[in-house]
């Protein structure tokens, strides 16, 4: 809801009439009663993300920015896209994908003795498809991964196990403008717990950001092009923003990418726009322009 409310007012702010809306029942009777240019989604989660709110808008036939359902349930989906990502030649941390069933008929410790020799200690556990890091934890001991798995299963079916690669963790976001497919400035995420978890990101004072990243200028733009390549390998449009990690080698690691970035006053993608000096609104209105049919309205949707 917050992010709608920050959309919303940047819209008004750039000159565009705008409804808030909420993704439930209403939803689909107020857009017919009263049509729109385009919607742009501004829901986390699931329904915002997996490609599902998305669908029903291209049965209705209604514009919205952002990528496509398809391209949307792609990179919900971190193993799958972790593994695509890959074949366009982007590090990502070494990995596996463990459904429940696999683990437990298989026999939970004999599973983990054969992931603990492949990747080692630490490790950072993630449900395979969600958000806002619920249910990620990293391991640094072999006592404390059976309880973290349980604690990943809780949230998801199937569970990604990654090794955890120390460095700077980086923001990237990627808006299609008018001038082409860019990256914008990088934020580098500092949480005081050393893992960017959800705590870390929703409790005020447990991290600090910095806009834009403390990178020397070939490290940066070796992010910025790696988030590119994740956008256009992924078929993404409109916006993303890439999760990465800047080892200490230098090397960049792909971890995963949100297709309806936060747009609250604390979120990583409006402190990009700031940090390029554009202005939030116009950048939103630009994407709604160019998603739009031409009618006489433009609306958010929450």
């Amino acid at each position: 809801m917050r992010s709608g409310r920050r959309v919303s007012a940047a819209l008004r702010h750039a000159g565009l009439e705008v409804d808030l809306l909420d993704a439930d029942a209403h939803l689909l009777p107020a857009l017919a009663q009263r049509p729109c240019d385009a919607v742009f989604v501004a829901l986390h989660g699931a329904s915002g993300e997996d490609g599902s709110l998305r669908s029903v808008l291209e049965l209705a036939g209604i514009p919205y920015v952002g990528s496509t359902s398809t391209a949307s349930r792609l990179a919900w989906d971190k193993p799958a896209a972790k593994a695509l990502v890959a074949t366009a030649g982007i590090a990502t941390p070494e990995w596996v994908a463990l459904p429940h069933s696999t683990y437990r008929e298989l026999g939970a410790g004999a599973v983990l003795d054969l992931v603990l020799s492949r990747l080692g200690l630490p490790l950072m556990l993630k449900p395979a498809q969600g958000g806002s890091a619920l249910g990620a934890v990293k391991v640094g001991t072999l006592q404390e991964l059976p309880e973290a798995m349980i604690s990943a299963f809780a949230y998801a079916d199937t569970v990604l196990i990654e090794q955890f690669i120390n460095g700077a963790e980086l923001a990237i976001s990627v808006i299609d403008g008018p001038d082409g497919t860019t990256a914008l400035p990088a934020v580098e995420i500092v949480a005081q717990s050393g893992v960017f978890d959800y705590a870390a990101r929703y409790t005020p004072g447990m991290t600090e950001y910095f806009t834009p990243a403390r990178l020397d200028d070939r490290t940066a733009a070796r992010a910025a092009e790696a988030a590119l390549t994740v956008h256009r390998t992924l078929g993404l449009a409109g916006l993303s923003r890439t999760d990465a990690i800047v080892a200490d080698s230098g090397a960049v690691y792909f971890l995963e990418v949100n297709v309806s970035p936060g747009m609250t006053d604390t979120s990583m993608l409006p402190m990009s726009v700031a940090a390029a000096g554009l202005d939030l609104g116009t950048v939103l209105a630009d994407l709604l322009r160019a998603a739009a049919v031409p009618r006489d309205i433009v609306r958010t949707q929450d």
